[in-house]
């Protein structure tokens, strides 16, 4: 709390005001006198005591620390401060009654502004001035301290503000640092705003009264900069002269404040001084201070700094006076256009864009290049701004700016066919990548006059090379057409290429507009170009022109199409269509033919019955070409020559692309095609291209009719006959598996799997009558080629049988390998095979992570969501046969440090990974997984004698790896099941060879001693109802299964110890005295029993993820009182 230098404070604090100096004058009088001349608030403010003040500051202070205020409507205005902050009072007349004091008596009202910007800054004790007489006194600096009293615990600072020196008191305690103006939450933002709105009334009211006084602006200069820096600023007689000591006094200490937003405002204010008062400010002795806070950073600050330099650059004069600035700091605003900050990068631009035109001199070519690859930027501002200046330095001649006054003119200018050549040439030589989408995005909104001049474009390449100008290059020509695509594209859909997109914009009325008058412009040009541009190209040989070309009657608008003239166009185009198709045999040509009949075949459009008959008469005469020259090869026993083959290439070629779109079934292709497949397998010398083709084909007929079938409108012929078709290909498809050609068995094995994909999951529509299942499952043995071929084909090393060191042909060989894992893998996830195939490739996870470890996780994440005890079991098993590979490599004397074995460990330590934090989610799947294993571990006795390990024992040791998955009571029963097959000389064995199991045993045995709950009753215990129920159905699964005890590899000695009673856990022997005491309570288990297995059954429908170890702190408290019939169950019977 800030006090005035009332009488009752003097006397209060006289004794610290001895100890520092005595006033020369005060104000005591003055104000006393000028008392009745207050406002409201300003007599209820001196109406208050010194004592309640104080008190009130520091309640204020401790309710600011503890991040809340008092209610405004809970206290009362007493000082100017406190006015501005609850902001009940408007402004205007706040600002009104301190003016009309100020008339009245202005070193009282002078003195009520000191103390209030003194409480913005974040000052809470009180305030007393003092009136000095000699300017020069030698005391005067030594009044300028900071003094701290241990006695009493007060902090005092003193400095000048004019005409009075200041002493300032608080407390220590109260001295926290808390910065009014920059504490967050809605009370100080509020505060905030009415002390910005406050002093720019303050302004207004006095800029032309009361601020020309010589009294206010320097007092109030003084108190700045005693805030500041506490130095003595003598009186100035001028606004340039004031202006200068704020200077002087504040900017120089306060543009590296520690506070971001001081320092832009510092920042922002001298480039106004410097634009309005360019004779005193614009040299390099203040323009220094923007280059160096240019390397602010806070991007605000250097934000604040370009926004300043703007304002200069803008100016040609003013641009004149910073020469030697511009040279200094050119580079580091060039290196600011890569700046993280998108917007100081668009600003960067903008300042350099305004050097270019206002003092080019200034910037070098290399300068220029290092903008210009901005505009393939994928922040779209940093894109657009960079546009601006590379159109600036390419387009903006002297020409070019009159034709941005009438670009719409009917005769179109000349110098746009000399900007589209620039444009062109520009595109052609930047470096890497260039992407032409992107960069006619950037010019679009400056340069839009040039790039929807589809006229010029088109007549530039139209030109003749015989006319005697200078034609284009090739080169020049497939730039041009790129370049003429994206025009076309960003015109007619309206919105940025894919990489810039902000998120969704909704376009205004005057876009919208825009945009459909584009489509409209270029629809009308290119029906009637485009046929002439397609003729001369596709003619030529240029493929990527005419894919280019082909790709614009995706953008046509022919909705108001209708007039007799357009249908001449459009049978113009139809006929410039069927030529290309008849006459190319490249996929990507004859793939956009496809696309083209597509879109002009649109039912909204009334092209389509005219678009229908053309595309219909050219699919009947690619079908006769293609059973014309099939009669001939089958007329010749399947003997080709060359001149055949490139002819039955080509025929089944064409008719393949289009049969991917479009319903080419009528023609009944796959009888055909069958019977071409079938000859391929008989005679074995077919080229590997007309095969491929033939298996495209066929799968694409096969597919179009399933899609009828499933409308439902077929009739149940079809669907027969469908499903033979189905079949029969499936296993023309099996057999080209085995094909030597690694090109055709690949597409082989991509069209079965996805054929069995498909129908595995196809169920006959409703009401239909279908002899047979409509669905085709998989047989085991396909299932098994299916496997193999992978195995052969996928999990090779790398580059095998390929010598080449091109990256991008390694890069080709391992996409397609990871196709054709994909293919299979989606078989397992969709159970269209058994989920225990997916063995062999989940052993293969560690060994080819690199490659394909992306692909067989996901496989193996979908497979547990699937089903999780199967899950865990096609996991063990694929451990298994890596095991017994190991072994059957390494023969009985198994090395467990070696390099093999170690790695099988790490895959167990990956799958164990895989199944997540939550314990109980997976308990079940962890115990089957943990009786595979043991079971495998014992599973042969070894053929040296009972007295050395089994050949399986090193097992355990991968096993371990997943016992920190178990629960604790859970690993107390799994240990318990691993004691039936240890015999009393296992356990006494300590060798080397006996080390896997006593590792195993010990990592299921760290949580016994930690339970403390007694289960020596319980354990045997007569069943209770509940037990013998779940025993009864156990047992009944097992005999079904065929496997009457459930224990494989169990020798003899084991059988004997097993009996019906022994199957439950044992975990703590019983005496014989104990069977009376458990009879004595069987009732009362009974019903403890009860209530436990319903307990574990609701806590298994409603277990979420939760932190592992207090989950099994609260579970095994629970689970450890019961039986674990669940667990015990999986361990102890269920063996499938």
């Amino acid at each position: 709390m800030i006090a005035e230098p009332e009488l009752s404070s003097k006397v209060s604090l006289q004794k610290e005001n001895e100890s520092h100096s005595e006033p020369d004058n005060d104000l005591e009088n003055q104000r006393r006198g000028s008392a009745g001349s207050l406002s409201s608030w300003k007599r209820r403010r001196r109406s208050q005591s010194e004592k309640s003040r104080r008190r009130a500051s520091v309640c204020s202070h401790q309710d600011r620390r503890n991040g809340h205020c008092q209610r405004d409507d809970d206290l009362e205005a007493v000082t100017l401060f406190e006015v501005v902050r609850m902001g009940k009072s408007a402004m205007q007349s706040v600002v009104n009654d301190w003016i009309e004091e100020y008339k009245q008596d202005r070193d009282t009202a002078l003195l009520d502004l000191i103390i209030f910007f003194i409480q913005c800054s974040g000052c809470k004790g009180m305030v007393t001035a003092e009136v000095f007489q000699n300017m020069h006194s030698p005391d005067i600096k030594r009044k300028m301290t900071e003094e701290f009293d241990e006695e009493t615990g007060l902090q005092y600072k003193k400095f000048m503000v004019y005409p009075w020196i200041l002493n300032v008191t608080w407390p220590l305690d109260l001295d926290s640092g808390d910065y009014p103006l920059t504490m967050s939450g809605p009370y100080w933002k509020k505060f905030k705003s009415n002390f910005c709105e406050f002093l720019s009334v303050l302004i207004q009211h006095c800029q032309y009264t009361i601020i020309h006084d010589e009294y206010l602006m320097d007092t109030v200069i003084s108190l700045l900069t005693g805030l500041s820096d506490s130095q003595i600023i003598e009186k100035k007689e001028n606004i340039e002269n004031l202006m200068n000591a704020i200077f002087k006094g504040i900017f120089l200490h306060r543009y590296r404040d520690a506070l971001p937003e001081i320092r832009a405002i510092c920042i922002e204010e001298i480039g106004i001084w410097m634009k309005s008062c360019s004779d005193r400010f614009l040299t390099d002795s203040y323009l220094k201070y923007v280059g160096w806070t240019l390397h602010d950073k806070q991007s605000d600050v250097r934000l604040k700094c370009l926004i300043g330099l703007l304002g200069l650059y803008s100016d040609k004069e003013l641009c004149s006076k910073m020469d030697l600035f511009t040279c200094r700091f050119k580079d580091r605003i060039i290196s600011m256009t890569l700046d993280k900050e998108s917007e100081v990068a668009v600003q960067a631009i903008k300042v350099l864009t305004l050097m270019l035109e206002n003092c080019e001199e200034f910037l070098t070519s290399h300068d220029c290049e290092q903008l210009y690859q901005l505009v393939y930027s994928a922040q779209r501002p940093v894109a657009l701004a960079a546009g601006e200046f590379l159109h600036r330095k390419l387009f903006c001649s002297l020409e070019s700016e009159v034709q941005d006054e009438v670009p719409e003119r009917k005769e179109k200018p000349t110098c746009n066919l000399n900007h589209l050549l620039t444009l062109v040439n520009f595109y052609q030589e930047s470096e890497g990548n260039a992407q032409s989408a992107y960069l006619v995005d950037s010019l679009w909104d400056c340069s839009a006059f040039i790039l929807k001049d589809w006229e010029s474009m088109t007549a530039l390449l139209l030109e003749d090379e015989d006319s005697g100008k200078e034609a284009l290059t090739s080169l020049q020509k497939k730039a041009l057409v790129e370049i003429m695509l994206s025009t076309i594209r960003q015109a007619a859909e309206g919105h940025p290429p894919g990489g810039r997109c902000l998120g969704k914009k909704i376009q205004m009325t005057k876009e919208r507009k825009s945009q459909i008058d584009d489509r409209a412009k270029l629809t009308e040009h290119f029906f009637v170009i485009l046929p002439q541009l397609l003729a001369k190209y596709s003619a030529d040989g240029q493929k990527v022109i005419t894919v280019n070309l082909l790709q614009i009657p995706q953008y046509f608008d022919l909705e108001g199409y209708g007039t007799a003239q357009l249908e001449k166009h459009l049978d113009t185009l139809l006929k410039q269509l069927k030529e290309i198709v008849e006459e190319q045999t490249d996929s990507e040509v004859l793939e956009f033919c496809s696309k083209t009949y597509l879109v002009l075949s649109n039912e909204e459009w009334a092209t389509q019955d005219q678009v229908d008959s053309a595309k219909h008469q050219l699919f009947d005469q690619l079908v006769t070409r293609f059973n014309r020259v099939l009669r001939n090869f089958l007329h010749k026993g399947g003997q080709f020559g060359d001149t055949e083959s490139y002819q039955m290439w080509c025929a089944l070629k064409r008719i393949t692309t289009f049969h991917n779109a479009h319903d080419i079934t009528r023609w009944n292709l796959l009888n055909s095609t069958c019977k071409l497949l079938k000859r391929a397998l008989e005679n074995g010398n077919m080229p590997e291209q007309i095969i491929v083709q033939a298996i495209l084909c066929s799968y694409y007929y096969i597919m179009w009719q399933l899609s009828k079938v499933s409308e439902g409108d077929s009739s149940k012929s079809v669907k027969v006959s469908l499903r033979k078709q189905m079949r029969g290909f499936c296993h023309i498809c099996r057999q080209f598996l085995n094909n030597p050609s690694s090109t055709v068995k690949e597409q082989a094995f991509i069209i079965l799997c996805d054929l069995l994909l498909v129908f595995s999951h196809e169920e006959p529509p409703i009401g239909s009558e279908m002899v047979e299942p409509f669905a085709y499952i998989p047989e085991e043995s396909l299932q098994t080629e299916l496997v193999a071929f992978v195995l052969d084909h996928v999990f090779i090393a790398r580059d095998s049988g390929h010598p080449d060191n091109d990256e991008e042909c390694k890069m080709g060989r391992l996409h397609k390998r990871r196709n054709l894992l994909a293919a299979f893998c989606k078989l397992i996830v969709f159970s269209v095979v058994e989920m225990d195939i997916a063995a062999d490739i989940f052993k293969q996870y560690i060994k080819y992570y690199i490659d394909y470890g992306d692909i067989i996780k996901e496989t193996l994440s979908r497979t547990r969501q699937i089903d999780k005890i199967q899950c865990a079991k096609t996991l063990i098993q694929s451990l298994k046969q890596l095991f017994n590979e190991l072994l059957q490599g390494q023969g009985s004397s198994l090395d467990r440090w070696s390099q093999q074995f170690t790695s099988i460990k790490d895959l167990a330590r990956r799958f164990s990974l895989t199944f997540g934090l939550d314990q109980l989610k997976t308990r079940e799947a962890m115990a089957m997984l943990h009786k595979n294993g043991i079971e495998f571990a014992f599973k042969d006795d070894n053929p040296k004698g009972k007295g050395q390990p089994p050949p399986n024992m090193a097992f355990l040791d991968i096993l371990s790896e997943f016992s920190p998955k178990l629960l604790k009571t859970d690993k107390r029963t799994v240990f318990n099941y691993l004691e039936r097959f240890v015999t009393d000389q296992m356990a006494a064995e300590n060798g080397e060879e006996w080390l896997p199991l006593i590792l195993y045993r010990r990592s299921l045995l760290d949580c016994r001693d930690d339970d403390t709950v007694s289960t020596n009753s319980s354990d045997q215990s007569a069943l209770s109802p509940v037990q013998a129920q779940f025993k009864s159905s156990s047992l009944k699964r097992r005999l079904q299964s065929g496997d009457s005890n459930g224990h494989v590899g169990l020798n003899e000695e084991q059988h004997a110890k097993i009996s019906p009673r022994s199957l439950m856990p044992q975990l703590t022997p019983v005496g014989p005295g104990e069977d009376e005491k458990q009879r004595v309570h069987g009732t009362k288990e009974h019903s403890l029993e009860t209530v436990r297995m319903k307990s574990l059954s609701s806590e298994y429908g409603t277990t979420a993820m939760e932190n592992t170890d207090k989950l099994e702190e609260g579970v095994t408290t629970k689970l450890a009182e019961g039986d674990l019939d669940d667990v015990n169950e999986i361990l102890d019977i269920d063996n499938d």
